[in-house]
């Protein structure tokens, strides 16, 4: 459905206000069809992403600096974030033997299981994505990441 019809809005200042607002309301709408298949696991996007980061490890321990820069939502409070997470036996915190004022994050078996059992349910969001051809999404990807580079340069 075009953004016109989603937002209820006929006209936008430019084309470049509509391309900002279409991003703001896409982003939203993934978040919101993301949210859907991870909360009857009891997980949120943001955990899910700190059990994607340390799964990306494979097996080394991160710091939570290191988890952090890899956020995708950098706003995150990733300690609580973790804390969570070990609650629920998805990671495990040791005090890192160099420096006791770091802690080392590692995923646990349970923490990988959860990430196998959602592969499915998410692959099949990304799915939505297929009627857009490898070529379309290779320029959008370049345009995104030019876009975000406009205010930090390289």
């Amino acid at each position: 459905m075009r953004l016109e019809d989603e937002i209820k809005q006929a006209k936008f200042k430019t084309e470049h206000h509509k391309l900002m607002i279409n991003i703001l309301y896409t982003a939203s709408w993934l978040q919101r069809t993301q949210s859907n298949v991870l909360r009857p696991h009891s997980i949120s996007p943001e955990q899910y992403n700190i059990l994607r980061i340390l799964r990306g490890a494979k097996g080394k321990a991160m710091s939570l600096n290191d988890i952090s820069s890899r956020m995708i939502d950098r706003a995150s409070n990733t300690s609580r974030l973790i804390d969570k997470l070990i609650v629920k036996e998805w990671v495990n915190r040791t005090i890192c033997t160099k420096d006791r004022r770091q802690s080392e994050i590692l995923i646990t078996q349970k923490g990988l299981d959860i990430l196998q059992s959602l592969q499915g349910p998410i692959d099949e969001i990304s799915e939505q994505f297929f009627t857009i051809s490898e070529k379309e999404c290779q320029k959008l990807n370049t345009v995104l990441d030019e876009m975000r580079n406009i205010n930090n340069p390289i």
